[in-house]
């Protein structure tokens, strides 16, 4: 059966984006099923993402893109559509941090967000009780397209050893991910180091944060708690924040002392030879 929900377009992103496919579609005088044979998806697909019902991919939006001939309009809007996915508290520091132009982030817990792989993320979600899980796994990951960008911002994080020790997901999603992060070795733009537990005590026992440097507007720093962010550019919290990351990043080890460690972790911790964990999770 055709979807023939009506949708408001001002309501919302996707709203805005089903509509415009459903009139585009139109324009094109195909029916749903018809263009789902052309960019190979079932047409009920096609009519959930007309309704709003779904959130449409970067990759159905291409497809669409090209059979439609509309000169990427849903390429570009699909940015949109999936950092409306992010939590409403959020999605101000999200719009912040694709703004930056150098990112600095101490990490006591995870893995940083624009650092993780699509299966770690999901672990990562899943276990903070995500509502619509495709959803906020897809926003994640468009939000990592800033690395992407011909002037990415200047990326330095510094990770707990524990986020190493950490499992999220099964061993191969650890071994994955940790693989990730040495790859980033090879881009100048980020750069990662790892906090070991032999630092001992340390200035941010309070937990993560980040701070944010922009061209032209005023440092921020953020912090989250459950369903909360915190986001100041209060200029004695900024050069406080920026002091204890000062403090952390010379505790730490260097990039390639922290990248061996990272490789050392995940054989060890994570390697095929291990016999599966059969421990119970809490």
């Amino acid at each position: 059966m055709v979807n023939i929900r009506n949708l408001d377009p001002s309501a919302s992103p996707l709203d805005y984006y089903g509509s415009e496919l459903r009139r585009l579609r139109e324009d094109a005088g195909l029916k749903q099923g018809q263009l789902g044979d052309i960019i190979f998806c079932a047409g009920s697909l096609v009519g959930q993402i007309e309704t709003a019902r779904k959130v449409p991919t970067r990759e159905f939006s291409d497809r669409v893109d090209a059979a439609l001939v509309t000169g990427g309009v849903f390429s570009r809007l699909v940015g949109l559509v999936l950092r409306s996915q992010l939590p409403s508290w959020f999605q101000a520091y999200a719009e912040m941090e694709a703004k930056a132009a150098y990112i600095s982030s101490f990490q006591a817990q995870l893995v940083y967000g624009l650092l993780q792989t699509e299966e770690y993320a999901r672990a990562v979600l899943q276990a903070g009780w995500s509502d619509k899980l495709d959803e906020a796994v897809a926003a994640r990951m468009e939000r990592q397209r800033i690395l992407d960008r011909d002037h990415p911002p200047l990326v330095w994080v510094v990770l707990d050893e524990g986020v190493l020790h950490r499992p999220f997901g099964n061993r191969e999603i650890m071994r994955s991910q940790l693989l990730h992060l040495l790859e980033f070795g090879d881009r100048r733009e980020v750069r990662i180091q790892v906090l070991p537990f032999a630092a001992g005590q340390h200035p941010a026992t309070v937990g993560s944060f980040n701070v944010l440097r922009f061209e032209r507007d005023p440092d921020i720093v953020y912090a989250e708690s459950y369903g909360l962010a915190n986001v100041t550019a209060n200029p004695e919290t900024v050069r406080d924040c920026t002091h204890r990351y000062d403090h952390l990043q010379a505790a730490a080890l260097s990039v390639e002392q922290s990248a061996a460690l990272i490789a050392r972790v995940r054989e060890e911790r994570y390697g095929d030879h291990q016999e599966p964990d059969r421990r119970g999770v809490a």
